[in-house]
C-alpha cells in the first residue's frame, strides 16, 4: 500500500474527475486516492466506480447523501485515512487548479524535509494564480492578508487548499471540533495546526483557475472566514485549542 492518499472532494466533476485521476496515478511516486463524492447528481460517483476495476488498490470512494460542505468532506476523508495506515494525507481540487506534478514537492516538504505540513501556496513570492477575474485574486489576496493580521500566523496563503499533512498532524487535531465548511476551513486547519507547535512549511505553487466545471465558491464562504478568524483567535487566547485525548478508531481487521 502506498504510504500517501490523496483526499479530493467532488460535486458535479464528471468533465475533470478521470483526468485528475489518471494524471495522479502516472506520477513516478505513487499516491492513493481517495474521492468523497457528495452525491453528484452528474454522474461523477459512476466514472470513479468505473475506474476502480483498473485500480482497485489504488482508487477509492466515500459517497455522501448531499452536498454537505468541503470542511466536512475533508474531515470525512481524515478520518477514513486515519482508519488505516496512511503517514501522509493530502488534500486537493479536482478541476486542475491544483498541478498533480507538485504532489511530490509538498510530499518532500514532510517527509524528507522535516515539516509537519506542507501548503502549496499562491501568494508566498507574489501572487501565483493563473485566469481568476481580478477581483476574486484580491478578495483571496487580501483575505490572507487580513488573517496574518489577526491571527500573527506566519503564512501568506491561509486560505490554501492544496496541503500534505502528516499522519500525526490529524490525529491531534480535534477533527470533531473544528467549525468550519468553507475557506474559514483551510484557516481553522492550518491555525490549529500552528497553535499545537507543528512544523508548516510554503511550497511555492501556481493555481490555474478550472477549465472545466463550475467553481463552488460563493460570497458565503468569505463572510464565513471573516467573522471565523477572530473567533479562531478569541479560541487561543483563551486556551480552547487543545490536542485531541483520544485516538481516531482503526478499521477493524
Amino acid at each position: 500500500m502506498a504510504d500517501s492518499i490523496v483526499i479530493i472532494p467532488t460535486y458535479n466533476e464528471k468533465e475533470n474527475i478521470e483526468n485528475i485521476i489518471r494524471t495522479v496515478f502516472a506520477l513516478p511516486k505513487k499516491f492513493n486516492i481517495l474521492i468523497v463524492d457528495d452525491a453528484s447528481p452528474d454522474g461523477t460517483a459512476s466514472i470513479v466506480r468505473n475506474l476502480m476495476k483498473e485500480f482497485p488498490s489504488q482508487l477509492f470512494i466515500e459517497e455522501r447523501k448531499g452536498k454537505l460542505g468541503l470542511g466536512t468532506a475533508y474531515i470525512h476523508g481524515f478520518k477514513w485515512a486515519l482508519a488505516r495506515d496512511y503517514e501522509y494525507v493530502f488534500e486537493m481540487d479536482a478541476d486542475f487548479s491544483h498541478n498533480p506534478d507538485d504532489l511530490p514537492r509538498l510530499y518532500n516538504a514532510c517527509s524528507e524535509e522535516g515539516y509537519d505540513v506542507a501548503i502549496g501556496s499562491r501568494y508566498c513570492f507574489g501572487v501565483n494564480v493563473v485566469n481568476w477575474p481580478i477581483g476574486r485574486v484580491l478578495m483571496s489576496y487580501f483575505a490572507s492578508k487580513y488573517v496574518r493580521f489577526i491571527t500573527r500566523l506566519k503564512i501568506h496563503d491561509s486560505t490554501a487548499g492544496f496541503k500534505c499533512y502528516k499522519r500525526k498532524v490529524l490525529e491531534t487535531i480535534d477533527l470533531d471540533k473544528i467549525q468550519f465548511k468553507g475557506y474559514a476551513f483551510q484557516i481553522e486547519m492550518k491555525y490549529k495546526a500552528h497553535v499545537l507547535g507543528f512544523k508548516i512549511k510554503e511550497v511555492n505553487v501556481i493555481f490555474i483557475n478550472r477549465q472545466h466545471g463550475t467553481s463552488k465558491m460563493s460570497s458565503g464562504i468569505f463572510g464565513e472566514a471573516f467573522f471565523g478568524v477572530m473567533n479562531l483567535r478569541w479560541k487561543k487566547i483563551t486556551g480552547k485549542i487543545k490536542p485531541r485525548q483520544e485516538p481516531y478508531p482503526k478499521l477493524s481487521s
